[in-house]
């Protein structure tokens, strides 16, 4: 009985040996700089693939979001598209019009949709180059297309210049001027400024409006 109660004993104290050996304890400082490494790595990489836009995707961009603060970039509206299109010369006068353009991009983007996604945009290109470069090989025009484009930026309109006209040189004519208005600018045609605009006593004792004040002392002087 008690020969079975101490065999059964050791056999219930035996346990698996652990036969891995422990772990070293780990260095923060190294674990910290493997962390690094790979988000530096994956960054790269990410850099990497946003830096593989094209030219001619870029020149999208710029456009897509030329005029819209609210614009990404990813779309691009039927009044960008034109203006792309004479910005970039497609548009010729010749083969390609305003009208064409027009048409193609009605045809290229979705029914219910007011915009063009990049690969859309590569598609009207293609319809357009077709047009553009008869005499040349789909393959050629399309290169060619995209040599028009590829680096390209909206170009801004300058400040409007006033342009003249006789009615506003009439009006803006200080010397034709009558009334109190005539008396608001110097026969030079500069304003006169607050002596123009309010009664000013004049203490000179010459009657308002004489034309000869100060000439006396020069006469009597001139006669002795």
């Amino acid at each position: 009985m008690n020969t079975y109660t101490m065999a059964d004993n050791k056999v219930k104290s035996t346990k698996p040996v652990n036969k891995t050996p422990p772990k070293s304890p780990s260095d923060p400082a190294k674990d910290r700089a493997a962390k690094r490494l790979s988000y530096d790595s994956n960054s790269s990489h990410e850099g990497a693939m946003a830096g593989e836009i094209s030219a001619l995707e870029e020149a999208f961009r710029k456009f897509a979001i030329h005029g819209d603060t609210r614009a990404t970039g990813k779309e691009m509206h039927g009044k960008n598209w034109s203006k792309l299109c004479k910005d970039c010369h497609v548009i010729d006068g010749k083969n390609v019009t305003i009208t064409d353009v027009d048409i193609v991009f009605s045809k290229i983007k979705g029914k219910s949709s007011r915009t063009i996604t990049f690969e859309q945009f590569k598609e009207a290109l293609q319809e357009l180059s077709k047009k553009r470069f008869k005499d040349k090989s789909d393959e050629e025009a399309i290169q060619e297309m995209y040599k028009l484009i590829e680096g390209k930026a909206p170009i801004i309109s300058g400040v409007t210049k006033a342009i003249s006209s006789p009615t506003v040189s009439r009006l803006t004519d200080t010397s034709k001027f009558t009334g109190s208005h005539k008396e608001r600018f110097d026969p030079s045609g500069k304003g006169k400024g607050k002596a123009g605009r309010e009664d000013l006593v004049d203490a000179s004792g010459y009657v308002s409006g004489y034309k000869h004040a100060g000439t006396y002392d020069h006469k009597v002087q001139g006669s002795k």
